[in-house]
Protein backbone atom coordinates (compact mmCIF):
# COMPACT_ATOMS: atom_id res chain seq x y z
CA UNK A 1 0.00 0.00 0.00
CA UNK A 2 1.15 3.41 -0.47
CA UNK A 3 0.50 6.92 1.21
CA UNK A 4 -1.87 9.39 0.11
CA UNK A 5 0.32 12.92 0.43
CA UNK A 6 -1.42 16.42 0.45
CA UNK A 7 0.65 19.38 -0.29
CA UNK A 8 -0.96 22.69 -0.23
CA UNK A 9 -0.67 26.20 0.40
CA UNK A 10 -2.50 28.11 3.02
CA UNK A 11 -3.15 31.75 4.36
CA UNK A 12 -2.70 32.07 8.13
CA UNK A 13 -7.09 31.65 8.06
CA UNK A 14 -6.46 28.88 6.35
CA UNK A 15 -7.57 29.12 2.72
CA UNK A 16 -6.04 28.05 -0.32
CA UNK A 17 -7.76 29.43 -3.25
CA UNK A 18 -5.62 30.94 -6.22
CA UNK A 19 -2.44 31.42 -4.42
CA UNK A 20 -0.36 31.54 -7.74
CA UNK A 21 -2.01 34.29 -9.37
CA UNK A 22 -5.15 36.77 -9.52
CA UNK A 23 -7.03 34.50 -12.59
CA UNK A 24 -6.17 31.41 -11.42
CA UNK A 25 -9.62 30.56 -9.51
CA UNK A 26 -11.76 34.01 -9.19
CA UNK A 27 -14.85 32.05 -8.25
CA UNK A 28 -16.96 33.17 -5.03
CA UNK A 29 -15.30 36.70 -6.60
CA UNK A 30 -12.37 36.02 -4.72
CA UNK A 31 -10.24 39.34 -4.78
CA UNK A 32 -6.93 37.89 -3.49
CA UNK A 33 -5.41 35.62 -6.14
CA UNK A 34 -1.25 35.64 -6.24
CA UNK A 35 -1.21 36.25 -2.50
CA UNK A 36 1.82 33.76 -2.15
CA UNK A 37 3.51 35.50 -4.95
CA UNK A 38 5.52 38.30 -2.93
CA UNK A 39 6.19 35.56 -0.34
CA UNK A 40 8.20 32.84 -2.30
CA UNK A 41 11.81 32.29 -1.96
CA UNK A 42 14.45 29.88 -2.56
CA UNK A 43 13.77 27.75 0.47
CA UNK A 44 10.52 26.94 -0.76
CA UNK A 45 11.51 26.23 -3.91
CA UNK A 46 13.77 23.79 -2.35
CA UNK A 47 11.37 22.20 -0.21
CA UNK A 48 8.59 21.85 -2.95
CA UNK A 49 11.28 20.07 -5.08
CA UNK A 50 11.78 18.00 -2.44
CA UNK A 51 8.53 17.34 -1.77
CA UNK A 52 7.69 16.19 -5.22
CA UNK A 53 10.36 13.48 -5.59
CA UNK A 54 8.85 10.70 -4.08
CA UNK A 55 5.76 11.48 -6.44
CA UNK A 56 4.57 8.27 -8.55
CA UNK A 57 1.29 9.73 -9.39
CA UNK A 58 -0.83 12.86 -9.10
CA UNK A 59 -4.41 12.86 -8.17
CA UNK A 60 -5.99 16.05 -9.52
CA UNK A 61 -9.13 17.67 -9.06
CA UNK A 62 -11.09 19.29 -11.73
CA UNK A 63 -10.42 22.72 -11.14
CA UNK A 64 -6.37 21.98 -10.82
CA UNK A 65 -6.00 19.60 -13.26
CA UNK A 66 -7.54 22.45 -15.77
CA UNK A 67 -4.32 24.93 -14.32
CA UNK A 68 -1.96 22.97 -14.16
CA UNK A 69 -2.78 21.98 -18.01
CA UNK A 70 -2.69 25.23 -19.25
CA UNK A 71 0.41 25.99 -17.89
CA UNK A 72 2.90 23.22 -16.94
CA UNK A 73 3.10 21.42 -20.69
CA UNK A 74 4.16 25.60 -21.84
CA UNK A 75 6.94 25.88 -19.58
CA UNK A 76 10.70 24.11 -19.87
CA UNK A 77 11.04 21.39 -17.75
CA UNK A 78 14.70 20.75 -18.15
CA UNK A 79 16.74 21.48 -14.53
CA UNK A 80 13.22 21.28 -13.21
CA UNK A 81 12.38 18.56 -11.53
CA UNK A 82 8.51 19.75 -10.24
CA UNK A 83 7.93 20.10 -14.13
CA UNK A 84 9.30 17.11 -14.88
CA UNK A 85 7.00 15.11 -12.57
CA UNK A 86 4.16 16.71 -13.79
CA UNK A 87 4.37 16.09 -17.67
CA UNK A 88 5.52 12.90 -17.11
CA UNK A 89 4.24 11.43 -14.53
CA UNK A 90 0.44 9.50 -14.38
CA UNK A 91 -2.13 11.95 -13.18
CA UNK A 92 -5.57 10.90 -11.98
CA UNK A 93 -8.09 13.36 -12.49
CA UNK A 94 -11.50 13.63 -10.53
CA UNK A 95 -14.26 15.30 -12.42
CA UNK A 96 -17.87 14.45 -12.89
CA UNK A 97 -17.55 17.16 -16.04
CA UNK A 98 -14.46 16.23 -18.13
CA UNK A 99 -14.94 13.14 -20.68
CA UNK A 100 -11.71 13.52 -22.09
CA UNK A 101 -7.91 14.81 -21.14
CA UNK A 102 -5.30 16.43 -23.23
CA UNK A 103 -2.37 16.68 -21.33
CA UNK A 104 -0.42 13.51 -21.38
CA UNK A 105 -0.28 10.84 -19.21
CA UNK A 106 -3.51 12.10 -17.76
CA UNK A 107 -6.08 9.45 -17.03
CA UNK A 108 -9.72 10.17 -15.59
CA UNK A 109 -10.39 8.52 -12.54
CA UNK A 110 -13.57 6.11 -12.96
CA UNK A 111 -16.51 5.74 -10.89
CA UNK A 112 -16.98 6.43 -7.23
CA UNK A 113 -14.06 8.52 -6.02
CA UNK A 114 -13.66 7.29 -2.66
CA UNK A 115 -13.37 3.97 -3.97
CA UNK A 116 -11.29 4.74 -6.64
CA UNK A 117 -8.64 6.41 -4.77
CA UNK A 118 -8.59 3.52 -2.29
CA UNK A 119 -8.05 1.21 -5.18
CA UNK A 120 -5.36 3.26 -5.79
CA UNK A 121 -3.88 3.32 -2.66
CA UNK A 122 -3.52 -0.72 -2.35
CA UNK A 123 -0.73 -0.23 -5.66
CA UNK A 124 2.46 -0.86 -4.82
CA UNK A 125 5.13 2.32 -5.46
CA UNK A 126 5.75 5.64 -4.40
CA UNK A 127 3.71 8.17 -2.92
CA UNK A 128 0.09 9.43 -4.32
CA UNK A 129 0.36 12.99 -3.84
CA UNK A 130 -2.36 15.73 -4.36
CA UNK A 131 -1.75 19.51 -4.85
CA UNK A 132 -4.47 22.07 -5.06
CA UNK A 133 -7.90 20.31 -5.53
CA UNK A 134 -9.75 22.17 -3.21
CA UNK A 135 -13.14 20.42 -3.71
CA UNK A 136 -11.49 17.09 -4.50
CA UNK A 137 -9.51 17.47 -0.87
CA UNK A 138 -12.66 18.05 1.05
CA UNK A 139 -14.15 14.57 -0.16
CA UNK A 140 -10.32 12.62 0.84
CA UNK A 141 -10.43 14.71 4.62
CA UNK A 142 -13.98 13.63 4.86
CA UNK A 143 -13.59 9.80 3.94
CA UNK A 144 -10.21 9.70 6.00
CA UNK A 145 -7.78 8.93 3.06
CA UNK A 146 -5.23 11.38 3.86
CA UNK A 147 -2.21 9.71 5.20
CA UNK A 148 0.21 12.93 5.31
CA UNK A 149 -0.36 16.30 4.72
CA UNK A 150 2.48 19.35 4.07
CA UNK A 151 1.00 22.19 5.02
CA UNK A 152 3.29 25.78 3.63
CA UNK A 153 1.31 28.68 5.77
CA UNK A 154 2.13 32.10 5.21
CA UNK A 155 1.52 35.31 7.08
CA UNK A 156 -1.26 36.42 5.12
CA UNK A 157 -4.69 36.89 6.35
CA UNK A 158 -7.47 37.30 3.56
CA UNK A 159 -10.80 36.23 5.49
CA UNK A 160 -12.44 34.90 2.74
CA UNK A 161 -12.14 32.20 0.11
CA UNK A 162 -11.64 27.95 -0.49
CA UNK A 163 -10.22 26.86 3.02
CA UNK A 164 -8.44 23.26 3.44
CA UNK A 165 -10.54 22.26 6.69
CA UNK A 166 -14.11 22.29 6.17
CA UNK A 167 -17.52 20.99 7.93
CA UNK A 168 -17.50 17.19 7.80
CA UNK A 169 -13.75 16.73 7.74
CA UNK A 170 -12.92 13.63 9.93
CA UNK A 171 -11.97 14.16 13.24
CA UNK A 172 -8.11 13.19 13.53
CA UNK A 173 -4.82 13.59 15.54
CA UNK A 174 -1.88 14.44 13.23
CA UNK A 175 2.00 13.97 14.37
CA UNK A 176 4.08 17.28 13.13
CA UNK A 177 7.52 15.10 11.42
CA UNK A 178 9.25 17.87 9.83
CA UNK A 179 9.17 21.97 10.26
CA UNK A 180 10.56 24.82 8.52
CA UNK A 181 10.22 28.26 8.45
CA UNK A 182 11.04 30.45 5.25
CA UNK A 183 12.84 33.95 5.25
CA UNK A 184 9.76 35.63 4.32
CA UNK A 185 7.78 34.02 7.27
CA UNK A 186 6.22 30.62 5.86
CA UNK A 187 5.90 27.57 8.11
CA UNK A 188 6.71 24.64 5.91
CA UNK A 189 5.11 21.60 7.78
CA UNK A 190 4.53 17.94 7.70
CA UNK A 191 2.36 15.52 9.61
CA UNK A 192 1.73 12.36 9.28
CA UNK A 193 -2.08 10.48 10.19
CA UNK A 194 -1.83 9.01 14.19
CA UNK A 195 -5.85 8.22 14.44
CA UNK A 196 -8.58 9.34 16.71
CA UNK A 197 -8.81 12.66 18.34
CA UNK A 198 -8.18 12.29 22.01
CA UNK A 199 -9.48 14.20 24.75
CA UNK A 200 -8.87 15.00 28.45
CA UNK A 201 -10.50 17.48 31.38
CA UNK A 202 -8.76 20.56 33.13
CA UNK A 203 -11.37 20.64 35.74
CA UNK A 204 -10.33 20.79 38.99
CA UNK A 205 -11.60 17.88 40.81
CA UNK A 206 -14.55 19.29 43.37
Amino acid sequence: MRPLVVTTFLTMDGVMQAPGGPEEDPSGGFRWGGWLVPLFDDALGAQMEAWFAPAQDFLLGRGTYEIFAAHWPNVPTEGDPVGTALNTKTKYVASRSLTSLDWATARLLEGDVPTAVRALKEQDGGELQVHGSAGLLQTLLRDDLVDELRLITFPVVVGEGKRLFTAGTAALTWQLVTSSVTSTGAVMAAYRRVGEVMTGDFTLPG
